[in-house]
C-alpha cells in the first residue's frame, strides 16, 4: 500500500484535492473526522478538554462548542497548544490503526491522510509521500472570509497560527499550486497520481 500525506494550510483547497484523489481511486483518511470522533461526549479526550477549558466549551446537549473553542485556541498558544496535545496522540492513534488494517485489505491500493496539521502533528512518519498544496495567503484569507464569513483581520490571525508555508515546503515531496484555476490545480494532482501508480 501507497501511503499519502496531504496538507495545506487553512482554506487551500485540501478538501477538493483529496475528493478528486478519492475519484481517481484513493481510499481517504480524513484525519478532520477522526479529531472530531475523539472529542465525542464520553471520549477521555472530551473529558480532558472539558477540564482544562471548563464547561462554557460545551454545547446545551454537551457535545463541544468548536466556535468557541476554535475562538480561544485561534487567540492564545499554550490553549492551542494544550488541545493539540490532547487530541494529536489519539488522532494518530487511529490513523495508524486505520493504515494497519487497509495494509490487509487493500495491499495495492493508495491511502491519502488528510490532514491539516500532519506536519505539525508529526504524522509524517506515518506516510511516504507528503503532498503540500501552496496558496498564497491573500488567497486564503479571500476564501476564509467568502467561506466562513470571518472578518479580515480573524482570518489573518488563523493563518498566523499555522506553520508558515515555507516551513511546510521543507517537509514536501510534492507540491500541488493551488493559486491558479480548479483546472489547473487538478491538473496537477492527475500528473501526481499518474506517477504514483506506476512508480
Amino acid at each position: 500500500m501507497k501511503v499519502i500525506g496531504l496538507t495545506g494550510g487553512i482554506a487551500s483547497g485540501k478538501s477538493t484535492i483529496s475528493r478528486y484523489l478519492a475519484e481517481l481511486g484513493a481510499i481517504i483518511i480524513d484525519a478532520d473526522k477522526l479529531a472530531r470522533e475523539v472529542v465525542e461526549p464520553g471520549q477521555p479526550a472530551w473529558q480532558e478538554i472539558v477540564d482544562y477549558f471548563g464547561p462554557e466549551v460545551l454545547t446545551t446537549e454537551g457535545n463541544l462548542d468548536r466556535n468557541r473553542l476554535g475562538q480561544i485556541v485561534f487567540l492564545q498558544a499554550e490553549a492551542r497548544q494544550r488541545l493539540n496535545q490532547i487530541t494529536h496522540p489519539r488522532v494518530i492513534e487511529k490513523t495508524r490503526k486505520l493504515l494497519n488494517e487497509l495494509t490487509i485489505k487493500a495491499p495495492q491500493g493508495v491511502a491519502v491522510v488528510d490532514a491539516p496539521l500532519l506536519i505539525e502533528a508529526g504524522m509524517t512518519d506515518l506516510v511516504d509521500q507528503v503532498w503540500l498544496i501552496a496558496v498564497e495567503e491573500e488567497i486564503q484569507i479571500s476564501r476564509l472570509i467568502a467561506r466562513n464569513g470571518l472578518q479580515e483581520a480573524e482570518a489573518r490571525r488563523r493563518i498566523a497560527s499555522q506553520m508558515p508555508l515555507q516551513e511546510k515546503v521543507k517537509w514536501a515531496d510534492c507540491i500541488i499550486d493551488n493559486n491558479g484555476s480548479i483546472v489547473d490545480t487538478l491538473k496537477q494532482v492527475q500528473r501526481l497520481w499518474k506517477e504514483l501508480i506506476t512508480s
